[in-house]
């Protein structure tokens, strides 16, 4: 598999001005992201508030993504809708735009009769009409959707299925699965408190939230595991722990764009309804950052 789909991805938040999108922004933490070491950015992914992002603004961000990225980093989009037409359709116009694979997670309004056929159909469709590669995700803690591990290992066949994020956190599902695929299928762990872990069982790389706060930790940890010195790129990772769990399992994306805003780049504020980080919850982030010397 091509090499630009192998490392660590910022999964990018979106900015936001006025409720509006902030082109602006975005161009500008991009263009600061390419001095980190990153081997690319997720655009529309879940911390993106790819839920309150229509596809007209998804499509002005892919570009300027493709535009303000430097010619080594791959570009990745949310693309999953709750039909495979739509979802085909955004693909596709999401490529036009300049994005070179797709990160699709379950369709999840009718999750009652997304049994195994029913996932199999939609993402064998996607993957037959898409016209860039398809990664699948595994995101159960919003879609109460997780994907079989047989599911995958049968997907994992079709050419223009390439990988998956998995943000489910269970390091059995890697242990099991990447036995099972096929040597260069993609696996991204969706999470920084496990990239260790996640390597060292033959993950590919990690599609990270935490990217956006601690981009040249989170490079230097998987550049320090892939040379060998696994036993500082352990410790590394113990002390990215605290920091992860608050960005992604105790406040979430509000805590990201916040700690973002500390380190120079820009967060701002989230659409509604999600609400702006209380002031503990600020304290406690100022407090992870320094104890990571990330602060000025």
């Amino acid at each position: 598999m091509d090499k630009k789909f192998r490392g660590i991805f910022a999964a990018l938040t979106t900015p936001f001005v006025n409720s509006q999108i902030a082109v602006e922004k975005f161009r500008e933490n991009i263009e600061k992201f390419n001095q980190t070491g990153l081997a690319g950015y997720v655009v529309m992914g879940s911390t993106g508030e790819a839920p309150f992002v229509d596809d007209e603004e998804s499509e002005i961000l892919v570009k300027e993504a493709r535009k303000s990225a430097s010619k080594d980093k791959a570009i990745i989009a949310g693309t999953a809708r709750e039909s495979a037409e739509w979802t085909i359709k955004f693909t596709n116009r999401l490529a036009e735009a300049g994005a070179q694979a797709a990160l699709v997670r379950p369709p999840s309004y009718y999750k009652g009769r997304m049994n195994y056929e029913a996932l199999r159909a939609y993402y064998l469709e996607v993957a037959d009409r898409a016209k860039i590669p398809v990664i699948l995700y595994n995101i159960p803690q919003n879609t109460q959707i997780w994907l079989p591990l047989e599911l995958v290992v049968e997907l994992a066949k079709h050419e223009n299925i390439i990988g998956l994020k998995e943000s489910g956190g269970s390091i059995a599902f890697l242990g099991e699965l990447i036995k099972k695929v096929p040597a260069d299928f993609l696996y991204f762990t969706g999470s920084g408190s496990i990239l260790y872990s996640a390597l060292e069982l033959g993950a590919s790389g990690a599609i990270l939230a935490l990217a956006n706060v601690a981009p040249e930790l989170s490079v230097k940890l998987y550049e320090l595991f892939m040379a060998g010195k696994k036993e500082e790129a352990k410790e590394l990772q113990y002390k990215l722990i605290p920091l992860n769990r608050a960005l992604t399992e105790t406040y979430g994306i509000a805590a990201v764009k916040y700690a973002l805003d500390l380190r120079g780049y820009y967060g701002g504020p989230c659409r509604s309804p999600l609400l702006p980080l209380e002031a503990g919850a600020r304290a406690e982030i100022d407090n992870y950052l320094q104890a990571l010397e990330l602060l000025n």
